[in-house]
């Protein structure tokens, strides 16, 4: 089991109060929480704070985590022979276990006695990410997502447990979009049926395509004499190349619409491909080049910087 320090990531020191313990939680909660952090890890850091305040806020909890000790953050360590008599394990049997898991199954058994026995507890819900590709939801498809999801012994002690899930990608599906899966969630108790396992689709950046909704946008390189006199190229889509007629006379930063070559929405419609030109010299051009360049610059009066006079 690897330690986590609560207190260093509540920013607090050991002796806070309670107030001071509530204080800390919803200025970072605040910060962190996803709908206003920019923070690429906001949520990340936010469930951790959630976590350390979960613990720390409750004074039978807190005391038990104290009792465990110092420890560096990240470090292995093993809860103390009390904690391995009351759940019935030794050493070895906290090894796939997480501290927040621990605390959870303590305070369960902790309030075991309180609890009727007879009484359903519906399982609870768990949020994975799944990295996704934009051909992926271009195309939608099968993909596997793996996850380590809790499976509780007959103590109530959560044993991380590694599991892979087949789901099905919509065609068309939206980064950020939750998928859910029925049922395969955290087990219920005495009876009560299992939670559900939500998989939040993550799209990866492409290394030519910049999504904006449905629309996707590319970089268009196009040499100067193809803006100038006009060309017939080839663009990439997700469906296959398509030729594109560049005008002549094609201003760099122009923006090319070529219709329902986007992503597909839930009602059908299509988005647009962009091709944002951009206009590329030769880094060494040769002698014929140079010397075509030399013939051009003495023969054109065109002054791009006419309009600084």
């Amino acid at each position: 089991m690897k330690f986590k320090d609560y207190y260093e990531t509540m920013g607090i020191e050991r002796t806070a109060t309670a107030d001071e313990i509530k204080k800390a939680y919803r200025k970072l909660a605040h910060k962190y929480h996803p709908d206003i952090s920019k923070d690429p890890k906001g949520k990340e850091k936010f469930q951790e704070v959630a976590e350390a305040y979960a613990t720390l806020k409750d004074p039978e909890k807190r005391q038990a985590y104290d009792d465990l000790g110092r420890h560096p953050a990240g470090e292995q360590f093993t809860p103390p022979p009390n904690w391995q008599q009351q759940f019935h394990t030794d050493q070895s049997g906290f090894d796939d276990v997480d501290l927040s898991d621990l605390f959870a199954a303590f305070g369960q058994s902790r309030h075991a006695g309180r609890a009727r026995k007879n009484t359903a507890v519906r399982g609870q819900d768990y949020e994975i990410v799944a990295p996704v590709s934009l051909e992926q939801i271009f195309r939608g498809g099968e993909i596997d997502v793996r996850a380590e999801l809790p499976e509780y012994d007959q103590h109530g002690l959560a044993h991380r447990v590694a599991r892979t899930f087949r789901i099905t990608v919509p065609k068309g599906a939206a980064d950020g979009q939750r998928l859910r899966l029925a049922g395969k969630g955290g087990p219920g108790s005495s009876g009560g049926r299992p939670g559900d396992l939500y998989v939040v689709l993550a799209l990866q950046p492409h290394r030519l395509y910049r999504v904006s909704g449905r629309d996707l946008y590319i970089d268009l390189p196009l040499a100067p004499w193809e803006t100038v006199l006009g060309a017939a190229v080839q663009v990439p889509t997700l469906a296959g190349a398509v030729e594109l007629n560049i005008k002549p006379g094609t201003a760099a930063g122009q923006k090319l619409r070529l219709a329902k070559r986007g992503l597909e929405a839930a009602d059908g419609s299509v988005g647009a491909l962009y091709a944002v030109v951009h206009i590329v010299v030769p880094k060494t051009p040769g002698k014929v080049e140079r010397d075509l360049f030399e013939q051009l610059a003495a023969a054109s009066d065109f002054n791009p910087r006419q309009h600084f006079a």
